[in-house]
């Protein structure tokens, strides 16, 4: 069983009850002590195992624009995986350069394929059409197209995004004719993408992927006679979420496709390998504080909280586990089982079910833990909840990084 890396943190009741206190709850606290170790430890394998590289961090996991420049200035070869022009907006405000900017939509519209043609970013394109869709616009010279190995893995089925269910990528028995539509249209740079799901914590699975995905490089390279410049197998390094869930080693899956790449590419003639990495980087460094409103004994237990699935979306959508903890007593005996819930309108605002824990009371302050990715950027305002506040930690010093909303932010534009 592995502690959680924040666990001392947790401990310290006088510092993050001093956070709550200023900053309100429910908020989000990001550790940028652990977004570091994370980024060091990543970053440091892929360098040993490729020597052509980039790191491309996944914005949808988290887009406030003040930790992706931490980030940035603590690796600044680091570039962005923008799925919206929201996301390039993001990236170009925190300084990212575009040639290190990578846009992988789905059903795009013609204004979302101008915003990525307009920032000069790598477009990498998700089906067929798509591309018919890019070619009344402009074809550039270097396109790259998303392939659907007819596989894929992920924590939970609402999150693989490869196989026959997928709504994501080309078929691989269609990929060929994307690269000869792009060549027919002008098109004389490629790059090739897959990523078939998220959260994966089996090491194998990356050689199981890599293997598929260089078979699909050398049936594109030897029927379209080109060579890829970059290939990109997406995110899907998983992080623990359970005390008994299993580390992944990075080290080791890096090692293992390493061997198969280069058994395929010489590394002096190599595509760039890429990666697309959200919460490896920073679901573990994020925690979301909330009090306790209520407690409930009714046909069974309820804790109630300041925070529901408004503010933390995981849980309803896949079912999915995060770990809680009373501030102050991360080891406190459970002595009752219950349902941990919000303030929504929904019988499923549920952030736990049937969870044993410690007695709680009014005002005490607890942490959900793992919530660094998908958790804010998931975040909206059903019931007119304001969204929260985000604050990043680095050593004992917080930092606001986003001002909680306000119920006049929800109807600024409404003309009221």
């Amino acid at each position: 069983m592995s502690q959680h890396p924040l666990r001392s943190l947790i401990e310290n009741k006088p510092l993050l009850e001093s956070i709550a206190e200023e900053y309100g709850t429910p908020l989000y606290l990001y550790s940028g002590d652990r977004i570091k170790n994370n980024l060091d430890r990543l970053s440091t394998s892929l360098n040993d195992h490729f020597e052509k590289n980039q790191i491309y961090f996944a914005v949808k996991a988290n887009s406030n624009p003040h930790l992706i420049s931490f980030m940035k200035i603590n690796y600044p070869d680091l570039g962005c995986d923008c799925s919206s022009p929201g996301e390039l907006f993001v990236a170009n405000k925190t300084g990212i350069p575009t040639e290190r900017c990578l846009y992988t939509g789905n059903y795009e519209s013609s204004d979302d394929l101008k915003a990525a043609l307009g920032s000069g970013c790598h477009i990498n394109l998700d089906d067929i059409q798509s591309f018919h869709r890019l070619a009344e616009i402009q074809v550039p010279e270097e396109i790259s197209f998303r392939v659907n190995p007819g596989f894929g893995s992920g924590r939970f089925k609402e999150i693989t995004t490869g196989g026959e269910k997928a709504k994501f990528g080309i078929p691989k028995e269609k990929i060929v004719e994307a690269y000869r539509l792009a060549q027919a249209h002008g098109a004389a740079s490629f790059g090739l993408h897959c990523f078939t799901g998220s959260g994966v914590l089996d090491k194998n699975y990356f050689t199981e992927l890599i293997r598929a995905v260089l078979e699909i490089s050398t049936l594109v390279e030897t029927n379209c006679e080109i060579k890829l410049e970059y290939i990109s197998i997406g995110g899907g390094y998983g992080i623990p979420y359970k005390d008994e869930d299993p580390i992944l080693n990075i080290d080791c899956v890096f090692e293992n496709i390493a061997k198969e790449f280069y058994s395929v590419y010489p590394k002096q003639e190599c595509p760039v390998f890429c990666i697309e990495p959200g919460k490896y980087l920073v679901g573990d460094a994020g925690i979301l504080l909330a009090r306790v409103t209520g407690v409930k004994e009714s046909y069974k237990s309820f804790i109630g909280l300041d925070a529901g699935m408004e503010t933390l979306m995981r849980p309803v959508l896949y079912g999915a586990y995060h770990r809680i903890y009373k501030v102050g007593e991360p080891e406190a005996a459970t002595d009752m089982t219950a349902d941990i819930t919000g303030r929504i309108c929904e019988n499923t605002d549920r952030l736990a079910v049937d969870r044993p824990f410690p007695t709680v009371a009014e005002g005490d302050l607890v942490a959900i833990m793992d919530t660094g990715a998908y958790g804010y950027s998931m975040a909206h305002q059903f019931n007119t909840r304001p969204r929260p506040a985000e604050v990043l930690l680095e050593g004992n010093t917080a930092s606001l990084i986003r001002k909680r909303e306000t119920v006049e932010d929800i109807f600024k534009g409404c003309d009221v």
